[in-house]
Formats: C-alpha cells, structure tokens, sequence
C-alpha cells in the first residue's frame, strides 16, 4: 500500500532547506554570469522566486512552457490563463505580466538621455521600446524642435490608424502647444504585417495635410513590429503623399 503519512515537521525542515540551498546556488550563478547561461525554463524557475516564495518553482517553469511555447509567450499570456497552470497564483502572474513592461519603461528611460535625434535609425532606436509589451494597435506621436531634439513623445490613441478623425484634431493642438519644428508618427502592427495598409496611406495623407496648416512637417510615420520597423520616408512613401 501507498505510503500516506504526512510528512514530519523534520522532514519538511529538510526539504526547506533542500530548495533554500538549491534557490541560492540559482541566484548565486545568476550574479555570476547572467542569464547568457541560463536556459528558459531556468529564467522562468529564478523569476518565480519572487512570487512564490518556497518551494520548488522548476516544475512550475516547465509547466508554463508546456502551456504557452516559448519565454516570451509565457510573458504575453493573459492573466487569467496563466493562473490556469499549476502552481501560479495572481502574485506570480502579476510579477511575469509586469516583465515586458518594465522592459519598456526602462528602454524609453535609457533612450531619453539622447540629446538629438537625428536619422531615421535613430528615431526607430528611440519609438521601438515603446511598443514592447503592447498586444493592441496604439498610436504614438513624437514631436522634435528644429535641432531634433524631442519635444513630446506619447500615445495619441489606442486602436487602428484608420480611427484617425478621433485624434487629427489631438495630434494638431499637440504640435501647436509644444511649437515643434516637425512630427513622426509610429504605430505597430501586432498582426506582424510590417507594409502600410491603404488605411495607413490615407490616414497619414490626412494628418500630413492637418499639420501643414500649423506649419508642422510630417516627417515620417513608421510601423514597428516585433523589433523591426518600417519607415515611410526611407522607402520614399512620405515623398510621393507630400507631392500628392
């Protein structure tokens, strides 16, 4: 017959210490080497220390990675899915949901000590780590003084460019109230398409020719997907809607 005895108070200070000794050692590579030597399962099992506080999380990791796929997947998991599997509970799927948002905070904080922007490459360092984490379409404006010095940078609107007649008016007074010198739009395409849709086009027609009356220059508008980018003015989009 199967052994059904609850473990001792002995034995569970035993085991405590097991997973205390093999959480440390964890950490202690961590420090030592940083997460280059790490597999996936071994990122996952060291983050979820921080939301489960004994115990051993590496079954844990391999459960989530059975569920979702990949490390990333893990992250972009909703919620409520991830409180699904085993051994998570709303403090650890908060902590997993809250890494590519950091992420984004401190990539935007690391690209904020730039003093100018001033190509195309630079301008798509500085707009891409906005978009990490974001599963919805948002649409972001990025306003530069004559020097290329930024000005304002933020979300205009979340859903598709094609709602453009609920923020034209927003992204105008934007320009005015910070006097700016140009503009640059950027949205993503979470579907993964990276070239401009006809509603793309005709939306930054609209905007172009809405900031030409202040006398604000649409320089760009770039569509970002999963670290990539594509630039209307490098491919010569922007030209041929400004002779238009």
């Amino acid at each position: 017959m199967p052994n059904t005895a609850k473990p001792t108070k002995e034995t569970a200070k035993k085991e405590r210490s097991v997973h205390e000794g093999h959480r440390n050692r964890i950490k202690k590579r961590f420090l030592e080497k940083g997460l280059d030597s790490f597999e996936s399962h071994e990122a996952l099992e060291l983050l979820l220390y921080y939301g489960i506080p004994q115990g051993d999380t590496n079954p844990t990791a391999h459960r989530l990675l059975d569920a979702f796929g990949s490390f990333a997947k893990v992250l972009d998991a909703p919620v409520e899915e991830l409180e699904k599997i085993k051994g998570i509970g709303p403090s650890s799927a908060i902590l997993l949901k809250l890494i590519p948002q950091l992420a984004r905070l401190y990539m935007e904080d690391l690209h904020t000590s730039q003093d100018r922007l001033y190509d195309t490459h630079s301008i798509g360092m500085y707009l891409m780590p906005k978009f990490i984490g974001r599963k919805n379409e948002v649409v972001i404006l990025l306003l530069l003084d004559s020097k290329g010095r930024v000005l304002y940078c933020d979300v205009m609107n979340e859903g598709s460019i094609r709602e453009v007649p609920i923020y034209i008016r927003s992204i105008v007074q934007k320009a005015v109230q910070y006097n700016a010198a140009t503009a640059i739009l950027a949205h993503n395409h979470p579907s993964g398409e990276t070239m401009p849709s006809n509603g793309d086009l005709q939306a930054t027609r609209d905007i172009y020719s809405a900031l030409e009356t202040v006398e604000v220059e649409l320089e760009d508008h770039f569509i970002v997907v999963e670290g990539d980018y594509f630039s209307m003015k490098d491919t010569g989009v922007m030209d041929h809607i400004k002779k238009s």
